[in-house]
């Protein structure tokens, strides 16, 4: 067994709509069935047993060795404890491939598991040996380094309850929220309206101190020592005990509390300044350790911290406690699960000389024995739920404090022995002001319900019924997608939204190109919806990103699919038939949002079938509104756009809507039979969006069909009287249907000049010619910059053998290089004739040409 080619799909797919890993498994023939290999299913099961079944019930199919690597990668994910449930096996028309899709929920741990079940398989078939304890302990590892802390998770999993979309920006705790302008981020408990003044203001808590008492805040007394002997001055000025700490620390690291001699402070003090230089000395407040969570301009959890401790029971050490306590599932090691293990180390051993125990001692059964001063979960502490109880006028206090420091998320850190009554009846104070808070404790508290304080900080990024969400419209089909994204694009700006757009030439905000190239990948579409000034977004989707990765989004408003070609790279990446291609062109269309739609051609039958595939409601569009389908479609009241008396005409039920197709310049009076198709699919997208009617026949009336507004797709230009046509058509649909648009357009003698893309088919490559010399007098071939795999000459060679049996063409040249190809064919021209160059450089060719225009 041979895996390759594996590849993240990194949103909704041509196999899923969650993330997954697939690979290319290449089987030998004594492979392709696991009953032919002796022993191999019960050696497999004593390697891991929790394998679970091979196959279905009552199937009893040929098990290939790639579905067992398949099922052997799922369930090492979640025998380590990761949320996946989806995998599948396919064969590829080729004899022992087949392709493998295994669902992650972190790429580097799907990636991970593959290795495995590929080792796993491995030595089942070879009687070897396999270290699953090992495995399996490695994913575990790896997957809680990298997946979200209970911090942050807690807020994404509230932002995912409320369909907000979310993307992780780095391998940490930064994520963003919602699209484009109504995105919002935050880094782990911190917002992104949160000033750095802020928190610069919490980290110091000295400046933090003078503003809450300033507001009218109960604080302790205290200030920063400049060294031991004035941090001793300071404690004897404030009275004893006091608390020592450094200035702008946190986690509680450095922090000695209820010093009561010289010698302790001293102590304290050298512990603190192994963090920072500048050592705060307060006066120490008798009485629990409250943490006081304010979200906005509320108290939305409170939880009483305790230190570490164990209990004796007369039977164990002090270290044997520890051990029992911190074999708690709910304790780890870093900040990945509710609570964090008991730390046994120097402090702990100091704070336990201080009670007159060691490690050995063996408490008195019930004798409480604290391990730290401090009450931080991050040091082994543990938290009671106390925000029912919060005496209203504590919680006002926790605000103000939060606010004066101008903090979105805050923890508040109150000494007091209850929150059940005002601070100030009870010599209580705030002894500190955190910026990026924990959540642990109010999340899952060691006694006590959680609190929703995820929904808390997704309630304040966003208001009720805002999903984050800008309309996204996805584009795809074999042919007019550019067109039909420029004008749709166009459509949306004309209303006054700002929109961002990517297709085969680029990336474009507000009209502004960003990027250049075939931008109609997942990696660009991202890149829009990353952008702060896009209220709206359109894309070109093409079947290679979506075979690559998936899609950008998990949901889009508008999907349209233009048509599905016979000629459109066909026998690549195992896409042999057109089914196949209309199986992945659909995948936008099966991610249609609930309230969406979809936009279908009802004159491609293929396209019309993807209506059942779509969870929201369908728009058919096509030229002849009595198809059968489309006469359905409109007696249910459902949206329809078609061709009638010369205007186009969308219907709703009893809402009629009329525009003149002399209004539409793209159209040429209604002569550009595939613009027609373009102009009614996007005027379809706009109005699935709720765009004005007012807008859209603005925009319509304005969207050019020149070289600026759309390079490259049907762009006229008048050169010394002939008429001169650059497009990028470059596939046999593609090809007939500009044959048509020229065939209405007035011409002597024809000419057109022609190459041709090398990865497709043969057949797929002969065919464009073959339909081009029934209809041109000329024909000038030139070998494109790419050949894409193909040898000197091949492409040229069977574009000239599409045209042996050419009915039309009379002479045939060929050219090396596309702008000599297009100056042969500009010097040939006379006054009424006409022109078809079929540009492969679309920018480059088109300078070109309006170069030679400007000569003349």
């Amino acid at each position: 067994m041979e895996v390759s080619r594996i590849r993240a799909l990194r949103g909704p797919n041509l196999w899923t709509h969650h993330t997954a890993v697939e690979a290319i498994v290449r089987c030998n023939t004594d492979e392709l069935s696991i009953t032919e290999i002796p022993d191999f299913e019960s050696r497999l099961r004593a390697l891991f047993p929790e394998i679970g079944p091979l196959q279905a019930t009552g199937h009893d199919d040929a098990i290939p060795l790639a579905r067992v690597f398949e099922l052997a990668a799922l369930a090492l994910q979640a025998q380590a404890g990761c949320p996946v449930t989806f995998s599948r096996t396919t064969q590829t028309l080729e004899d022992g491939i087949f392709q493998v899709v295994v669902e992650y929920s972190e790429e580097d741990v799907g990636r991970q598991a593959l290795d495995f079940a590929e080792k796993l398989v491995n030595a089942a078939l070879h009687n070897q040996s396999f270290d699953l304890a090992a495995a399996l302990h490695e994913l575990r590892e790896l997957d809680e380094d990298l997946r979200l802390g209970p911090s942050t998770g807690s807020i994404v999993y509230a932002a995912v309850a409320r369909n907000i979309p979310y993307r992780r920006l780095t391998s940490g705790s930064l994520v963003t929220f919602g699209w484009g302008s109504k995105q919002r981020k935050i880094q782990a408990a911190e917002m992104d309206g949160t000033s750095a003044i802020a928190e610069a203001i919490a980290q110091d808590k000295e400046l933090t101190k003078k503003l809450l008492d300033a507001a009218g805040v109960p604080v302790p007394l205290g200030r920063t020592a400049f060294d031991v002997e004035d941090a001793w001055n300071i404690a004897q000025e404030i009275g004893l005990p006091v608390v020592v700490k450094p200035k702008d620390g946190n986690q509680g690291k450095g922090v000695t509390v209820n010093i009561t001699t010289r010698e302790q402070l001293e102590a304290a003090y050298v512990a603190a300044s192994e963090f920072r230089d500048d050592i705060l000395v307060e006066r120490y407040l008798p009485g629990n350790d409250f943490r006081l969570l304010v979200v906005g301009n509320k108290l939305v959890a409170a939880a009483r911290r305790d230190p570490p401790q164990v209990v004796g029971d007369g039977t164990h050490s002090v270290r044997e406690l520890v051990e029992q306590v911190n074999k708690d599932p709910r304790r780890g090691s870093g900040h990945a699960t509710s609570l964090t293990k008991i730390r046994f180390d120097d402090i702990a051993l100091a704070s336990l000389a201080k009670q007159g125990y060691d490690a050995d001692s063996i408490p008195t059964k019930g004798t409480r024995v604290v391990l730290r001063n401090n009450a931080n979960l991050s040091t082994g502490g543990s938290a009671t739920d106390v925000t029912d109880d919060v005496h209203p006028e504590v919680a006002a206090g926790a605000v103000a404090a939060a606010q004066m420091i101008g903090l979105d998320i805050c923890g508040v850190d109150l000494v007091a022995d209850s929150v059940l009554k005002p601070i100030e009846d009870q010599n209580g104070g705030i002894v500190e002001v955190n910026a990026a808070p924990g959540l642990r404790m109010h999340l899952s508290p060691s006694f006590g319900k959680g609190r929703a304080v995820g929904e808390a900080i997704v309630a304040a990024m966003f208001a009720d019924g805002d999903d984050g969400r800008i309309p996204i419209i996805a584009v795809t089909g074999t042919n007019g997608k550019t067109t039909t994204v420029r004008l749709i694009s166009h459509l949306l700006a004309s209303s006054g939204l700002r929109v961002g757009m990517t297709n085969t030439d680029g990336v474009y905000v507000e009209g502004r190109q960003i990027d250049s190239g075939d931008c109609s990948g997942p990696r660009s579409a991202r890149n829009v919806l990353s952008h702060p000034d896009v209220d709206a977004a359109v894309f070109e989707t093409a079947r290679g990103g979506v075979l690559r990765e998936g899609l950008a989004y998990d949901r889009c408003k508008v999907a349209v699919v233009t048509n599905i070609g016979t000629g459109d790279h066909l026998g690549l990446n195992y896409i042999t038939t057109v089914e196949d291609l209309a199986v992945l062109k659909r995948v936008i269309v099966q991610n249609v949002a609930e309230n969406g739609v979809a936009v279908l051609n009802a004159a491609d039958p293929i396209v019309a079938g993807m209506a059942k595939n779509c969870t929201g409601a369908v728009t058919f569009f096509a030229v002849d509104s009595q198809l059968p389908i489309m006469a359905a479609h409109r007696v249910k009241g459902h949206r329809v756009v078609f061709v009638e008396d010369g205007d186009l005409v969308a219907v709703e039920g009893k809402l009629v809507h009329r525009i003149p197709l002399a209004d539409i310049p793209i159209t040429r009076n209604g002569t550009i039979g595939f613009q027609v198709e373009n102009v009614m699919a996007s005027v379809a997208a706009a109005w699935g969006i709720n765009l004005s009617w007012d807008a859209i026949r603005q925009g319509l009336k304005t969207f050019m069909n020149d070289s600026d507004n759309a390079p490259g797709r049907f762009n006229v230009f008048s050169y010394r009287g002939a008429t001169l046509i650059a497009d990028y058509g470059h596939n046999p649909d593609a090809i007939s249907a500009l044959v048509q648009a020229v065939d209405s357009m007035p011409g002597n003698r024809r000419t057109v000049v022609i190459s041709g893309a090398g990865d497709r088919r043969d057949q797929d490559i002969r065919q464009q010619t073959e339909i081009l010399g029934n209809a041109f007098d000329q024909v000038i071939l030139y070998q494109d910059q790419c050949q894409r795999g193909r040898a000197d000459g091949e492409v040229v060679a069977l574009l000239r053998s599409g045209l042996q049996d050419a009915k039309r063409t009379t002479e045939v040249r060929e050219i090396n290089g596309e702008f000599i190809a297009i100056d042969t064919a500009l010097a040939s021209l006379k006054e009424g004739d006409l022109c078809l160059i079929l540009i492969d450089q679309v920018e480059e060719s088109l300078v070109h040409i309006a170069k030679r225009i400007a000569e003349a």
